[in-house]
């Protein structure tokens, strides 16, 4: 076992005002990874630095972590045995509570794991619904986090049930004759899951209606999106003026947030602060949170919020790209309404940074990729007109004239599209003016018959 990160519980993060005072969990992180020519192509430490954040961000007192190389699959318990024997002495010493597992984890390979260590085991996607469970606070939020455990459990009902278990037929509101538990928990997992899809597609038509509204009243929608603790959260505070929680957390933003800006024009739009994605999210953890993530589905432009300090950045812009792809947010070869905001361009060494601005201030009108600094404000001003003209690109321009006496609907035309030129003639104002179709309509109604 290589990469071994000894922890004295001394790198713990300050409590949030809604976190609630518990005993830290003795903790052992360990991230396995296949060696030889089917080895993955992330970094097997920042992998585990990565998964080590993950349980320091519910507080877990990380004691040991250790990558573990596979150089094969062992069925039983995905580690091999010599690994799984070296381990246990190291737990006994430092009084271990819990062990998580940076990898996809059956339910028998759990279970053997914890009869071997006799602790709590944790995969990578148990350990991220204990996140999610802390960081929900709307009544939307903690559905899509049920949802996601529940379908998480119902694969897991595997514990040591025999034909000698202890039967509860016959009470009729538990199940009929010779009901075994493990069959009433499945059943009563599956009624639960119904519930909550049926309640959380009530929340999908309170979005659809609210977004309609947005669309009438002439508002466009920008999603931000990005990896976790990639920065969204501070550069949406710095673009809103909010006090959205922005702290140096994985997932330290959970349900959305959206609030009204306003772009060099004068222009108002939206902007949707939405969750952190991960590599290896599992398929039904984003299918669970379908419902806020259609923020991001039908917004009209899509920033991708990267840390280029990262020294995985390149891998995490595919994971993102991967989970945007899953959700039919974006085609194979990227998307037109999709710009990337290179951020934490402060933390960079003087000759990165310099070389990141240079490309792009020589890049074209049309540049996609945009270095700013959220943290300071270096560049968001140009990522902001960067925004304003990619909207502006989804409008039609039109010849309009307007009596100069109607200072109402030029200040209109103005504060909802985007005027390219102007000239007054007489008694009138004759404009080219890009409206989208939803602007386009409105200043129709607007006009005498």
């Amino acid at each position: 076992m290589t990469d071994t990160i000894e922890r004295n519980g001394h790198e713990k993060r300050q409590r949030g005002p809604h976190d609630t005072a518990r005993p830290a969990t003795a903790t052992v992180v360990l991230s396995p990874y296949a060696t030889g020519p089917q080895g993955t192509q992330r970094d097997s430490e920042a992998k585990l630095e990565e998964a080590v954040g993950l349980a320091l961000a519910i507080d877990l007192d990380v004691r040991l972590a250790q990558t573990v190389p596979l150089r094969r699959l062992t069925p039983a318990t995905l580690i091999g045995k010599g690994a799984v024997e070296r381990i246990k002495p190291m737990m006994e010493e430092q009084g271990i509570g819990l062990v998580i597992v940076d990898d996809k984890l059956t339910p028998i390979q759990q279970r053997n794991l914890e009869k071997a260590w006799n602790v709590k085991v944790i995969d990578r996607t148990g350990l991220i619904l204990e996140i999610f469970g802390e960081r929900a606070r709307t009544h939307e939020g903690r559905l899509q986090v049920e949802l996601a455990a529940l379908e998480y459990q119902r694969g897991r009902l595997v514990r040591s049930w025999t034909h000698l278990e202890r039967q509860r037929g016959g009470f009729g509101f538990l199940g009929g004759p010779g009901e075994s538990q493990i069959e009433i928990d499945r059943r009563l997992i599956g009624e639960r899951i119904v519930k909550i899809k049926r309640d959380l597609d009530a929340v999908k038509r309170t979005r659809t209606v609210n977004r309609a509204g947005r669309r009438k009243a002439r508002l466009p929608t920008v999603a931000l999106v990005g990896y976790t603790n990639a920065g969204k959260s501070t550069l949406f505070n710095r673009l809103s003026g909010a006090d959205v929680m922005a702290k140096n957390l994985l997932f330290a933003t959970l349900d959305p947030t959206m609030r009204s800006i306003r772009l060099p024009s004068g222009r108002d739009c939206v902007i949707s602060d939405t969750v952190g994605f991960v590599s290896d999210l599992p398929t039904h953890l984003v299918a669970a949170f379908r419902a806020t993530l259609e923020e991001v589905i039908e917004a009209d432009l899509i920033v991708h919020v990267r840390d280029v300090a990262h020294p995985d950045s390149e891998q995490q812009r595919a994971d993102v790209e991967n989970v945007l792809l899953a959700l039919g947010a974006i085609d194979e070869g990227g998307s037109d309404r999709m710009i990337e905001a290179l951020n934490k361009i402060d933390a960079l060494p003087v000759d990165r940074r310099d070389i990141l601005l240079t490309r792009a201030s020589a890049g074209s009108e049309r540049a996609r990729q945009f270095p700013i600094s959220a943290l300071t404000g270096e560049g968001v001003d140009a990522l902001l007109a960067a925004i304003e003209d990619r909207l502006n690109e989804q409008a039609t321009a039109r010849e309009i004239s307007v009596p100069l006496s109607d200072g109402a609907t030029l200040a209109w035309l103005y504060r909802h599209g985007d005027v390219r030129s102007r000239h007054d003639e007489g008694e009138m104002a004759r404009l080219t003016v890009a409206l989208d179709a939803a602007a386009a309509a409105q200043f129709e109604r607007r006009q005498p018959r």
